[in-house]
């Protein structure tokens, strides 16, 4: 199995409401048949029914959202100051912050946001994993 993620599927309960949320952020998608595509870097983040992507599982039902469901997506940012804009954003489109910016233990600085379903978010600039002119992240040798 290569070592790739191609797309990120987001189970939502109100799809109107969740495609609003991310294009108030900047995001644009295209929608078709009741699903949200958003081109997100060399990969795709997909907004489609709580329901409907249980089902398409083979699952009998996802988490409602409420709790954490051990999932947390993260964007890395070039600079402390676009970590705050950003999370501004995110809490005037509707998001509840969970996690203040603020310096992190690694040297960096990272704040997250639940979006409207309860999907959570991180937020981060990390000086240890710069990112590429197209705004890649190259995982370093650590070792």
């Amino acid at each position: 199995m290569d070592q790739r993620i191609t797309l990120i599927t987001l189970g939502v309960s109100d799809l109107r409401r969740s495609t609003s949320f991310y294009e108030a952020l900047g995001w644009r998608g295209q929608e078709v048949e009741e699903t949200v595509f958003f081109q997100a870097g060399g990969m795709g983040l997909v907004l489609w029914s709580r329901e409907k992507l249980a089902r398409d599982s083979g699952v009998p039902g996802l988490p409602s959202g409420d709790g954490f469901d051990g999932i947390v997506l993260a964007q890395n940012l070039r600079s402390a100051a676009e970590v705050d804009d950003l999370i501004a954003r995110a809490e005037s489109a509707g998001a509840a912050i969970t996690r203040a910016p603020a310096e992190t233990f690694y040297g960096g600085y990272a704040g997250c946001f639940a979006d409207p379903d309860g999907h959570l978010w991180e937020i981060a600039f990390n000086p240890g994993f710069p990112l590429e002119d197209d705004g890649s992240l190259r995982i370093p040798e650590l070792g």
